[in-house]
């Protein structure tokens, strides 16, 4: 799984490249990547791994994951900077649960996961998308919107709006990731 986003980001920096893109994104990729680099590489140190019964030993075949708005802190890269909406932090747990559901998908054709939660969305419209990755992986890379700026791009835009400062003390520009369009047939 840290392979393939590793993949992934080296893609998404040679499409940047490619388009003459920020400095400043392709070197936070470069560190995304670097990152994932050094965590592939602690996970297959050998010295450092206990003898214990792995998730693939266990022979789970469904997934049922209650209160699953706690993995909304999923591995996200994009190349928009200072849009508000867009969270970018990331949670090992939820890094865990992904590589779970990737299993899962595998074992069961894509059937054997069940998210329950009463809030799915919360702050971002990144959750939707986090959602979407675990529940749709392979739906979302056949569409070509497995990167999230693909998504964005189909489903949702960015506003620039005048709002109060969090200081109270007047008002600035903000952008956001705010409107989320639905097709329908």
């Amino acid at each position: 799984m840290i392979e393939r986003q590793i993949a992934e980001i080296e893609m998404a920096i040679e499409s940047l490249k490619a388009e003459n893109g920020e400095r400043y994104s392709i070197k936070q990729m470069e560190k995304t990547k670097k990152s994932l680099s050094a965590r592939l590489s602690r996970l297959n140190d050998s010295s450092r791994k206990d003898n214990v019964v792995t998730f693939e030993q266990l022979g789970v075949d469904r997934l049922f994951v209650d209160e699953s708005h706690n993995y909304k802190n999923l591995f996200l890269y994009t190349k928009m900077r200072n849009v508000a909406g867009i969270a970018q932090t990331e949670a090992q747990k939820s890094s865990d649960m992904f590589a779970k559901c990737q299993y899962m998908d595998e074992l069961t054709g894509g059937k054997g996961i069940t998210f329950a939660t009463g809030t799915p969305i919360s702050n971002s419209m990144t959750e939707l998308y986090t959602n979407m990755r675990y529940l749709q992986y392979n739906t979302l890379q056949r569409l070509g919107l497995g990167h999230f700026d693909s998504w964005a791009a189909s489903f949702g835009e960015t506003q620039t709006a005048i709002e109060l400062a969090p200081e109270g003390t007047g008002y600035r520009a903000k952008t956001r990731f705010a409107k989320f369009l639905i097709y329908r047939n």
